[in-house]
C-alpha cells in the first residue's frame, strides 16, 4: 500500500485552505527507514503530547537543501513548511465479474502500463512516469483514450482518482481531458470533464455526448485535487476533495437506468485541435486515503554518505505550535487582537492597552499597524500621570492614573498615528473604544482629529457626569451630544463609539446609550490621538485603559459592544468548556476545533494575562476530564468531552481483532497501582477545598493522593469531579496498555487506520492466562511505522470499562458494585 507524502511549499499553516500540495512520495525512503509517527498520550491520565513524524528523503540532486537556488522547490525549503502524510490503501480484486468499480485500482508505480487492466491506450499516449503517475499526452489533432476492460459496475460503488496535473491550452482552440464511466451506448457516460481553455471542471451525465445541465466549477488545484463519482441508493454523486479523505458533493442526479443494468468501462480520453502538445496526469485510481499526520517540518538537516545525500526530517503537529506560542495577554486584549477570527468585521488599526510599567513615559500600539507611541505631554505645570496603577480587575493588567492639578494643568498622552492610520481613516469609518474610571465631571476622555482640524471627534464626561461626545466635520466649533448615562461614579465603564453604521451610535457598558447619532457624518483623515485630555485642555482625572480603533466598511457591529463588555468584566466566566476551548485555540492561531461529545460544564474565568494558549487549554482539559489534541487530517484541534467514553457498545468499536492476529509477543495485561487514586483534594478559584476518599481502597492499599485545582464555577461541580476520579481509580482493573498490530496484512486494515484517540476496539480469543477472554480497549495514543509493505502500529490503550456509568435496569451497566458509577 503506497505512502502519500505531500509538502505545502510556501503555504501558511494558519490558512490551510490556500495551500497547494506537492507530492514528494517518490523521494521518501519507505523500504529501510519508513515513516515513524507518534500521536496522543501513553494513558488516559497523561496529557496528549505534540504528534511527531520522522522520515528520510533522497537529496541526491540537492532539492531539499535549504537555500539551494537550483532546487525546484526554492525558496520554500525552510523550517515550519507544512507537511501531510497519508496512507493510500489500494483495492484488491475479489469475487467474479462484474466487479464493483471500487475494486478497480492502479497506483502507476511499477513503470509500465498494465495492459490487462487498461485494454485501450491510443497510440501509447498513456505512460507511467518516474514519479509514479499516469501521464497521457495530448497532441494536436489527436483524440486519445485510456480505457479499462469492461467488467465493472458503478451501482452501489465508487470510482476515485487523483487529478495531479491538468493540461494547458498551449495555443489550441479546443483542449479537454476527462474521466468517464462508460455505458455500452456510445456517448452515454457519467464523469468529469476539464476544459483547458475555460479552466472549467464539469460534473456531467452525458447522453449522445451532451449534457444540457452540467455543474460547472472553476477548477482549483487545491479544492479539486481528487475527483470521485459514486452511486448509492438510486442517486449518483459527483464529489471533489483536496486530500482524498474529506469530500464535498458538487452534484447529484437520480441514477440512470444503465448504471444498474450494464457492465462499464473507465475511460480517460483527451482531445486537442491545435497548438502544441501537453499532457494530463492522474494517480492513485481507486485509492482509499487515510491521513496519518498534518503538521510542519522542524528542520532540514542535510546528511552525506560519500556523494549520496539525504535529509532526515522531523515534523511536529499543531500542538507544538500552541505549546511554543508566547504567553497570552488578558482575555480582553486577546479578544481585540483576534477580533478578525471571531467574525468581527474590519481591521484593528490601533490598540493601546496602556498597561506599561510604573516608570514608563509613553504607551505603545500593539495592533501591528505601526501607529506612533502615546507620549506623555505636560500642560502648564503640576499634575501627575503615573503608569502601573490597578486596572480592570478581570484583566490583571495595570492602567495609568491621570491626576491633573486642574483641568488646564497636568499631563496627558499625545500620538501622531501616522500615514497608515490616516489612509485607513480616509478609506473606511471606525469604531473607537476604551475603558474609563473617574469621579470628575466636565473633562475630555480622548479625542481624534485630522491634521487640519476639519474632522474632530471627542469622548467626554459632561458637566453632569454623564457620557457625552463632540464632533465637527468642517472645522470650527464642536457640536456636543450628551447622554443620560452617568460615568463619573468611580467605577470602570466601557465606552464605544460606532461611526460606521447608518445609525451611528454611542454605547456604554455594552448597551446603547440614550442617543442614536444620525450624525456625526463620516470622519476622514483622522491622524492625531489625545488620551486623558483634548488639545491641551479639559484634562482627565482618573484612569483610562485599552484604547482601540477598528476600521471597517458599512457593517453590523451591534454584537461588538456586549462582547467587549463581557470580556472586560467577566472574561466570559460561565461559558461552556467547548466554547472556551474554541476561544483559546483562536487566541493561539488555530481557528478550527472539532468538538466530540455533549457534556460540558461552565468554566471559570481565565481572564488575566499569563500562560500560553496550550497551557490554558490544558486547564480546561483537566477541569472537564476531557481530551485536547491536534487533528491528523487538517490544521485544527479536537476536543473530546468525557461523555464520549461512557458505556461503549459493540457497534461503536472501530474494529475487533483476535489475539492470534496481532502477530506479536509484546501484548501485556497489567494490574498495578500506577493509576491508583483513592484520596482526592480538589478546589476551584475562590471556592471551597473538598476531599473525597475511597475508604476500602485506603484500607487495602494505603493512601494514593491526588490534588486538583479545577476551573469550575460551583463547589458542587468540584465535588462531582473529585468523586468521578476516585470512583474510577480507587482500584483500577487489569487492562491491556500496549497493543501492537502488523496492520498491513489485516483484512480490517482500513478500520484499524480509522482508530484514533478515544476510539474503541476489542482483542478477542486471548490466551487462557489472560484476565478475560476478550478485553475492550480505548485508544489513548499510538506509535506507527509505515513502510512499502508494512504498517506496524502500537496502540497505547486503557480499559474502556474505566469510564462506564450507571444505566437503570441495564444488564451490563447496572451491576451492583461493579457498573453503578454515577455519570459526571
Amino acid at each position: 500500500m503506497p505512502l502519500l507524502v505531500e509538502m505545502g511549499w510556501g503555504g501558511l499553516v494558519q490558512a490551510p485552505e490556500t495551500i497547494t500540495w506537492t507530492d514528494i512520495t517518490t523521494r521518501v525512503d519507505d523500504e529501510e527507514q519508513g515513516v515513524s509517527i507518534t500521536r496522543g498520550a501513553s494513558d488516559e491520565l497523561s496529557e496528549t503530547q505534540p504528534g511527531t513524524a520522522t522520515l528520510r528523503l533522497d537529496n541526491l540532486d540537492g532539492a531539499f537543501t535549504p537555500g539551494n537556488a537550483s532546487s525546484p522547490y526554492y525558496p520554500y525549503v525552510r523550517k515550519l513548511a507544512p507537511i501531510r502524510i497519508s496512507r493510500a490503501v489500494m483495492p484488491t480484486l475479489s469475487g467474479s465479474a462484474p466487479y464493483p468499480l471500487a475494486q478497480l485500482g492502479d497506483d502507476f508505480d511499477d513503470g509500465r502500463v498494465n495492459s490487462t487492466l487498461w485494454t485501450t491506450n491510443t497510440g501509447g499516449a498513456g505512460v507511467e512516469t518516474a514519479e509514479g503517475r499516469l501521464r497521457i499526452t495530448i497532441a494536436p489533432g489527436v483524440d486519445t483514450n485510456f480505457t479499462s476492460v469492461r467488467q465493472w459496475t458503478l451501482a452501489a460503488s465508487t470510482v476515485t482518482a487523483k487529478l495531479t496535473t491538468v493540461p494547458a491550452a498551449n495555443g489550441s482552440s479546443n483542449c479537454a481531458a476527462s474521466m468517464w464511466v462508460l455505458s455500452t451506448t456510445s456517448g452515454t457516460r457519467i464523469g468529469w470533464r476539464y476544459d483547458a481553455l475555460t479552466g472549467v471542471l464539469a460534473a456531467m451525465s452525458q447522453v449522445g455526448f451532451s449534457d444540457g445541465t452540467p455543474t460547472n466549477l472553476t477548477y482549483s488545484a487545491i479544492d479539486h485535487a481528487w475527483l470521485r463519482v459514486r452511486e448509492s441508493a438510486s442517486t449518483v454523486y459527483w464529489e471533489t476533495s483536496g486530500d482524498g479523505f474529506i469530500w464535498t458533493t458538487r452534484r447529484t442526479l437520480a441514477t440512470p437506468a444503465w448504471v444498474t443494468s450494464q457492465q462499464h468501462a473507465l475511460d480517460f480520453p483527451t482531445t486537442r485541435t491545435g497548438g502544441t502538445s501537453g499532457y494530463i496526469e492522474w494517480d492513485l485510481i481507486g485509492a482509499e486515503i487515510r491521513p496519518r499526520f498534518w503538521g510542519v517540518v522542524n528542520s532540514w538537516p542535510v546528511h552525506w554518505d560519500g556523494l549520496s545525500s539525504s535529509v532526515m526530517i522531523s515534523c511536529s503537529d499543531m500542538l507544538k505550535r500552541l505549546g511554543t506560542a508566547p504567553a497570552l495577554r488578558s482575555v480582553y486584549a486577546e479578544e481585540i487582537l483576534h477580533q478578525d477570527t471571531a467574525g468581527i468585521p474590519g481591521t484593528l488599526s490601533a490598540y493601546y492597552p496602556l498597561s506599561e510599567p510604573a516608570d514608563s513615559t509613553a504607551a505603545g500600539d500593539i495592533s501591528g499597524g505601526g501607529c506612533g507611541a502615546l507620549a506623555l505631554t505636560q500642560v502648564s505645570s503640576g499634575g501627575t500621570l503615573e503608569f502601573g496603577g490597578e486596572g480592570l480587575a478581570e484583566t490583571g493588567e495595570s492602567a495609568p492614573t491621570f491626576t491633573p492639578a486642574s483641568s488646564s494643568a497636568g499631563k496627558y498622552l499625545v500620538a501622531d498615528l501616522g500615514t497608515v492610520f490616516e489612509t485607513a481613516s480616509n478609506a473606511q469609518q471606525m469604531v473607537l473604544e476604551c475603558w474609563i474610571k473617574t469621579t470628575t465631571n466636565n473633562r475630555a476622555i480622548l479625542g481624534l482629529y485630522s491634521t487640519g482640524l476639519d474632522y474632530q471627534v471627542v469622548l467626554t464626561v459632561d458637566s453632569s457626569g454623564n457620557l457625552a461626545m463632540e464632533y465637527t466635520d468642517s472645522g470650527g466649533t464642536l457640536t456636543a451630544f450628551s447622554t443620560a448615562h452617568a460615568v463619573a461614579d468611580g467605577e470602570w465603564h466601557h465606552l464605544l463609539l460606532d461611526v460606521i453604521n447608518v445609525n451611528k451610535s454611542l454605547r456604554l457598558d455594552g448597551a446603547l446609550a440614550a442617543i442614536t447619532l444620525a450624525t456625526p457624518p463620516n470622519m476622514y483623515g483622522l491622524r492625531h490621538l489625545n488620551v486623558g485630555g483634548y488639545r491641551g485642555g479639559r484634562l482627565f482625572n482618573g484612569q483610562i485603559a485599552h484604547v482601540a480603533v477598528t476600521h471597517a466598511s458599512t457593517s453590523d457591529m451591534s454584537l461588538l459592544p456586549p462582547l467587549r463588555y463581557e470580556a472586560g468584566t467577566t472574561a466570559f466566566a460561565g461559558e461552556d468548556a467547548d466554547v472556551r476551548v474554541a476561544r483559546l485555540a483562536r487566541y493561539g492561531g488555530v481557528n478550527s476545533v472539532t468538538v466530540w461529545g455533549s457534556t460540558f460544564d461552565p468554566i471559570a474565568s481565565q481572564g488575566p494575562a499569563g500562560s500560553n494558549a496550550l497551557a490554558r487549554l490544558r486547564e480546561v482539559e483537566e477541569t472537564e476530564s476531557g481530551k485536547v489534541f491536534a487533528e491528523r487530517d487538517y490544521y485544527g484541534l479536537a476536543f473530546q468531552s468525557r461523555d464520549i467514553r461512557y458505556n461503549p457498545s459493540p457497534a461503536s468499536e472501530v474494529f475487533t481483532i483476535a489475539y492470534a492476529d496481532l502477530e506479536t509477543d509484546e501484548v501485556e495485561a497489567s494490574d498495578d497501582d500506577q493509576k491508583m487514586v483513592n484520596v482526592v483534594e480538589a478546589s476551584r478559584p475562590g471556592g471551597a477545598t473538598q476531599r473525597v476518599t475511597s475508604p476500602a481502597s485506603v484500607v487495602a492499599y494505603g493512601e494514593k493522593p491526588q490534588q486538583l485545582t479545577l476551573l469550575k464555577t460551583s463547589d458542587l461541580s468540584v465535588l462531582d469531579a473529585a468523586a468521578w476520579m476516585v470512583s474510577r481509580y480507587a482500584d483500577p482493573p487489569p487492562e491491556l496498555r500496549e497493543v501492537p498490530i502488523e496492520a498491513y496484512t489485516m483484512s480490517s486494515f482500513l478500520d484499524i487506520l480509522d482508530a484514533d484517540i478515544g476510539s474503541y476496539f476489542s482483542v478477542t480469543s486471548l490466551p487462557s492466562q489472560a484476565p478475560a477472554s476478550s478485553m475492550r480497549n480505548t485508544v489513548e495514543g499510538y506509535t506507527e511505522t509505515l513502510k512499502d509493505r508494512s504498517h506496524l502500529i502500537q496502540f497505547h490503550t486503557s480499559k474502556s470499562a474505566t469510564d462506564s456509568v450507571w444505566v437503570l435496569d441495564d444488564s451490563v451497566y447496572s451491576v451492583l458494585g461493579s457498573t453503578t458509577r454515577l455519570a459526571y
